[in-house]
């Protein structure tokens, strides 16, 4: 009996092949040939695109687009912060320009050898211009010409200064309500401007100057010794007191500028010694009776000792003998007798040199007195205390109501 359903016969061709895994390992894998023709293509296709210049701008775009998506307040501090630095800098030539113009105005009214330097404090500085008054000025004043000498330094801080003008760039004068500094005299300027690289000026105490070094007289470099005394003269002046001045003739004498009896050309002790020591220098002393008188030996003694060596040494060899010929002022006796300094061991011709160089002449040579030049305006100005430093004499200035420009 048949079955009823009939059995299928499957067709050889259509039986299903055995699963090979490698085929499907080959499918997922790329196609080397494949890759290599598409990357052929997109050089082609780059070849055949027209060369176009970059664009630089598209980077400021986005960060202008980036600046535009900040928040309104971020934008406001930014500008706001170069909003202040712009006003800074206006600020700052201002006061530049300012400075600049204060200087030159007090160089041409002090009439200066060079511009001073001029330091407005304070800021911002535009404020105080629209308010024409400025809090504080510092001004230093290099080499200001005083008489003989020459300053090495005024230095002053002005405050309260009142401004002529308009704005920073039309000021025409300024009045210093208050003004406080100080004055330097230099010594390396008064070793150079009076002692001529000869005589050497050193602070000694807190008001004296000691003044050492040499001075040419009639061929001869003479030792000149002086001290000076500094105090303030005036509202405006510095005045010196020179004194103990005396000129050294190597170790054989002294000259004293003066007229006082202790004062004059006198023979050292060393000279007075060898005087008494060396009888033709005695005898040369004693043989002019002016001399032998003011040493109080008498006449019959004088003679004695002229006629012989062991009289001399009597004389000379008496303990008040050497102070006696000390005090001689041997000015005075050489103007009768003039060999008679040539027979002691000095030149005559220090006769005419020592007798121009008088106490005046002498005290004008090593005088460190100057004064302040007067300033402009209606305002005062006076010298404080004087005091001498180790690298000169300082004086504080004070000053009120000081005007400068129109």
């Amino acid at each position: 009996m048949r079955s009823p359903h009939r059995m299928a016969v499957s067709d050889p061709s259509e039986e299903i092949s055995p699963h090979n895994p490698y085929e499907e390992l080959g499918a997922l894998a790329p196609n080397p040939l494949e890759d290599f023709l598409k990357e052929d293509r997109e050089d082609a296709a780059e070849a055949e695109t027209p060369w176009e210049p970059p664009n630089h701008r598209r980077g400021s775009r986005r960060r202008r687009n980036r600046f535009a998506g900040l928040p309104l307040a971020v934008k406001a501090v930014v500008a706001l912060a170069v909003a202040a630095a712009f006003l800074v800098l206006a600020d700052r030539w201002a006061l530049l320009y300012a400075e600049h113009e204060a200087a030159d105005k007090l160089k041409d009214q002090l009439d200066l050898s060079a511009a001073p330097e001029v330091d407005i404090e304070g800021f911002p500085f535009l404020t105080q211009v629209f308010d024409q008054r400025l809090d504080e000025v510092k001004v230093t004043v290099p080499d200001v010409a005083a008489d003989r000498v020459s300053l090495a330094k005024v230095s002053a801080t002005a405050t309260d200064v009142t401004m002529k003008g308009d704005g920073p760039t039309s000021l025409h004068g300024a009045v210093i309500g208050q003004m406080r500094g100080e004055v330097l005299l230099s010594f390396d300027d008064l070793n150079r401007e009076l002692g001529a690289s000869q005589v050497t000026f050193t602070g000694h105490g807190r008001d004296k100057v000691y003044a050492r070094g040499t001075l040419p007289v009639a061929g001869h470099d003479l030792k000149v010794r002086a001290d000076a005394r500094i105090e303030r003269n005036g509202d405006r002046g510095v005045a010196t007191d020179i004194d103990r001045m005396r000129l050294e003739i190597g170790d054989m004498a002294t000259y004293r500028p003066g007229a006082r009896e202790s004062e004059g050309l006198h023979l050292s002790r060393e000279g007075a010694r060898r005087v008494a020591d060396e009888s033709s220098k005695a005898k040369a002393l004693l043989a002019v009776p002016a001399i032998a008188q003011r040493l109080g030996v008498p006449d019959a003694a004088v003679r004695e000792a002229l006629r012989s060596d062991a009289k001399l040494n009597d004389v000379t060899g008496s303990p008040e003998f050497v102070d006696d010929v000390m005090r001689l002022n041997l000015i005075d006796v050489a103007m009768g007798h003039p060999a008679l300094l040539k027979r002691l061991g000095l030149d005559p011709a220090l006769l005419k040199g020592l007798d121009a160089l008088t106490r005046p002449v002498l005290v004008d040579r090593l005088s460190l007195a100057f004064e302040l030049p007067k300033l402009p305006g209606e305002g005062a100005m006076r010298l404080q205390g004087v005091k001498v430093e180790k690298d000169g004499i300082r004086v504080g200035v004070e000053g009120y109501g000081i005007g400068f420009g129109k």
